[in-house]
Formats: C-alpha cells, sequence, structure tokens
C-alpha cells in the first residue's frame, strides 16, 4: 500500500489562468515562436507552451475581455500598485515609447490570451516576483494597423 502525503513546506503553486487565443492570429503567432527558437530558445518555448494550452477561438467567439493581438491592456502590479497601458502588437508594429509591445516579449507573452481580472506572476530584471493583474482590456477596431 502506498501513502500519497503532502509536504506542508512546499509553495503551493499558482494555476495558470486560462488563456484564449484567436484563430486568426494562430498561425502567425506559431510561425514567430519557431523563427525565435534559435535566438531566443526560452522565450519561443514558453509562446509556444502558452499557445498549447489555450482554448483556440473563431475571431467571432473572441471574449471582448481576453487580450489578442491589438488589444490594449490595462494591468497593475499588485506589490507597488502601478498601473500600466500598453498595446499587444506583432514585432514589426512595436514602439515602446508608445506602449506598443510585441508579443516576442516576456511580457507580450505573459499577457497574450488573458481576460480581465487575470493574475499572473512577473519576474523582474532584478530577480523580484511581483503579481500582476489585468484589469481592463479594450479591443482595436477590425481594421487596425496591429492586426496587419
Amino acid at each position: 500500500m502506498t501513502i500519497h502525503m503532502t509536504d506542508p513546506t512546499r509553495k503551493r503553486r499558482m494555476r495558470h489562468p486560462k488563456v484564449v487565443i484567436n484563430a486568426d492570429d494562430l498561425a502567425h503567432i506559431e510561425a514567430l515562436a519557431e523563427g525565435a527558437m534559435q535566438r531566443n530558445p526560452a522565450l519561443a518555448d514558453r509562446l509556444l507552451g502558452e499557445l498549447g494550452r489555450a482554448r483556440i477561438v473563431s475571431a467571432g467567439k473572441m471574449p471582448k475581455t481576453a487580450i489578442g493581438i491589438g488589444s490594449t491592456a490595462t494591468y497593475v502590479d499588485d506589490t507597488t500598485g502601478q498601473e500600466r497601458r500598453v498595446t499587444l502588437v506583432y514585432p514589426e508594429h512595436a514602439d515602446i515609447a508608445q506602449n506598443r509591445i510585441s508579443v516576442m516579449t516576456p511580457i507580450g507573452v505573459a499577457l497574450l490570451g488573458l481576460s480581465e481580472g487575470a493574475s499572473f506572476y512577473w519576474d523582474t530584471r532584478d530577480n523580484q516576483r511581483r503579481m500582476l493583474t489585468v484589469t481592463r482590456v479594450e479591443q482595436p477596431p477590425a481594421d487596425g494597423p496591429e492586426r496587419a
């Protein structure tokens, strides 16, 4: 007989928030991840992992509160209370001065597919772990340049 015991000293792992991806964006995002395998394998693996666990939906079924390419997301650092508003874009449209972040950045991968109210851990450059919470998602016009 085998007895499974839980180690009370182990940290509880936070469940990954649900991820929803627009089917129209899937092939482009997969191609970007595959192309990044040589340059940044850790980021590419993380993105492919997120795609693998995502629910893929048609554009018409994409929730209005989910972050997709072209969406503008507002999130809050739960530790500092600092709020940031960014638009998630393909790399060719990224411009940090205009808060347009690429899906091929760590924060872009983290935000992709999340919905309002979702929280996730973020490790800062100085190795501090922070919890970020998505507070608002705004969708772009259907013909916006971010989607091209």
